[in-house]
């Protein structure tokens, strides 16, 4: 296992034009693996989203789709 813990694999599934895509980003900026380069890709996504908060992390109660008083949460697009 790596220094930061990761023990979960995930298998994804990409079309040519994908793998492309991600291989010139990732080549662009000299990353050392498609594995680095889509860390940093969903870390990117889930920043632009609001989903990380300041140290990364996030909880399964900032999930809910009614806020604690049972209103409908607002939608993230």
């Amino acid at each position: 296992m790596s220094e930061q813990g990761r023990g979960e694999r995930l298998q994804v599934m990409l079309t040519d034009e994908e793998l492309t895509a991600l291989d010139d980003w990732r080549f662009s900026r000299r990353m050392p693996s498609r594995a680095a380069a889509i860390r940093e890709l969903l870390k990117r996504g889930l920043a632009a989203e609001g989903v990380v908060d300041s140290e990364g992390r996030s909880h399964s109660r900032d999930y809910g789709v009614t806020d604690s008083a049972g209103a409908v949460g607002k939608s993230a697009g």
